[in-house]
């Protein structure tokens, strides 16, 4: 059996209702709502980006680690939270892959940074629960690559 291809000169039903609903209205006003529309929508988007997002073109300091655990063996999925010296609460967040390592940009120029684990609810497969030996105070002072490290202990 072959398949047969048929046509037909009838009009999509969703078109005439699209074009009924706008009935009594002048012709051009449904168009120029919808602009006005995006229009609005994208000026109320702040043109230029804040002054804490790194664009692709500006300088930048690198914080690279690794997570390791007890064993002396990399850890994949470790939550790390990064926050500058002088701030209380975390600026970045986020996890080892699979190599145990993290990388985040931040912005070049002299500036001290706080490096930890977030270990809420993370144990070992024997059920031991994991602690962090210790924070990592980093101090960066132009657009370099601080390598550093995260020991975990039992």
């Amino acid at each position: 059996m072959k398949a047969k291809t048929a046509t037909s000169n009838r009009t999509h039903r969703g078109f005439l209702l699209a074009r009924s609903s706008f009935r009594g209205l002048p012709r051009g006003l449904p168009l120029c709502l919808l602009l006005l529309f995006f229009s609005i929508h994208l000026s109320s988007k702040p043109l230029a980006a804040s002054p804490s997002k790194l664009k692709p073109t500006d300088p930048y300091a690198l914080i690279f680690g690794t997570v390791w655990g007890p064993d002396n063996r990399p850890v994949y999925g470790v939550k790390v939270k990064i926050r500058r010296a002088s701030d209380k609460r975390a600026k970045w967040e986020l996890y080892s892959d699979h190599s145990g390592e993290f990388a985040q940009r931040v912005p070049a120029g002299e500036a001290d940074y706080v490096v930890w684990a977030d270990l809420n609810g993370v144990k070992t497969t024997d059920g031991q629960t994991l602690r962090l030996a210790q924070e990592v105070n980093i101090h960066v002072q132009y657009d370099e690559r601080v390598d550093m490290s995260l020991h975990l202990t039992h």
